[in-house]
């Protein structure tokens, strides 16, 4: 770590003007920015909302550098910088109590930030508030959240990591809920349909909970959400499940376990395809997609996609699962022009 140390000692004795206005002014307010650090951590004393991040990466020498921050969200990926070089690079964060699963506890208060890599160097960082980010909020169930402990991940855990200062995405997936339960929550629907604004972009997964939910109650939940989404001004984009690793003897994945029909024999993706048909809403068919994907790896490969071999699960997947998931909805996103190329991270 001692080149972190290099870089912030040297960081810190540079004009006040690398450090960032506060979030609100006032003068007995500390500056948000290396103060706030240690070598591996900062926390900013912040109230919930949406702020910038720019953090300047690099010092005397080559260092690589990710963030995360919160409940364990991939911010920006490992960014490598040459001995006597910085790069400036930016991300936008939800702050938000409970700052993972919606009915999970509280986190800390604030906003905290992880410094991981190979070799970490934050020569600077500044934090303030971002009056104009568009939101990306996710609606979904344990494949898609915030999940507080490794080795999982969901793929709305990740899919920060993509995007560029100027987008957020405020995760309220949560770990075992139905169209069912999700709708009935206080704590889920009740909490999130107020805080979708105008333009926003609200993601909806849910399926793999959905396991006996007839067919009519299915499409009435998803029709809901839809109509719920569409009454606050936001853009609803109905998002098939993830498949379950769970192959047939031929290597594909043609069976009802991976391809999430329930025990009614509802195929559930079928549903929401033909939801997102009748609606006029734009669909993210990653089923077909992590189908192709997992077969394409075939039956040793797609181990490390899911956390068979931690856990033996098949449904849930590791962090670079989640990462590859999270950058074909990157890519749908894109594709269907719901966001701007320049508001993406590649590769």
């Amino acid at each position: 770590m001692r080149r972190f140390n290099i870089a912030l000692l040297t960081a810190l004795t540079l004009s006040t003007a690398l450090s960032t206005a506060p979030a609100q002014a006032h003068d007995r307010t500390p500056p948000l920015g290396l103060a706030n650090c240690t070598a591996t951590a900062c926390h900013f004393d912040v109230p919930p909302g949406t702020y910038d991040v720019t953090v300047r990466l690099g010092g005397e020498s080559a260092a690589s550098t990710a963030v995360s921050g919160e409940t364990r969200r991939s911010l920006l990926p490992e960014t490598a910088t040459a001995a006597g070089r910085t790069v400036t690079r930016g991300f936008t964060v939800n702050v938000r109590t409970p700052e993972g699963e919606p009915t999970g506890p509280d986190g800390t208060p604030g906003l905290d930030l992880t410094l991981g890599g190979t070799a970490p160097a934050l020569a600077d960082i500044r934090v303030t508030p971002a009056h104009h980010a568009r939101q990306i909020i996710l609606i979904g169930d344990s494949t898609v959240c915030d999940q507080p402990g490794d080795p999982y991940s969901g793929w709305g855990q990740q899919l920060p990591q993509f995007l560029r200062k100027g987008v957020s995405v405020a995760n309220y997936a949560d770990s075992g809920e139905s169209t069912v339960t999700y709708l009935e929550n206080p704590l889920l629907w009740g909490t999130v349909q107020p805080l979708i604004r105008p333009g926003d972009l609200v993601l909806v997964q849910l399926a793999h909970n959905d396991k006996t939910t007839d067919e009519a109650m299915y499409r009435a939940n998803l029709e809901t959400l839809v109509r719920g989404i569409r009454d606050k001004g936001g853009r609803p984009v109905l998002v098939t499940p993830i498949v379950r690793r769970w192959f047939n003897a031929d290597g594909t994945l043609n069976n009802n376990t991976a391809l999430l029909v329930n025990g009614l024999g509802v195929d559930l993706p079928g549903v929401v395809r033909s939801v997102a048909a009748a609606e006029g809403v734009t669909l993210i068919d990653l089923t077909a997609q992590t189908k192709a994907l997992v077969e394409s790896l075939g039956v040793e490969g797609s181990k490390a996609i899911y956390l068979y071999n931690e856990k033996k699960d098949n449904t849930h997947t590791s962090a670079h699962g989640a990462t590859v998931y999270a950058g074909l909805v990157r890519d749908a996103l894109v594709a269907r022009h719901l966001l701007p190329e320049d508001r993406v991270r590649v590769g």
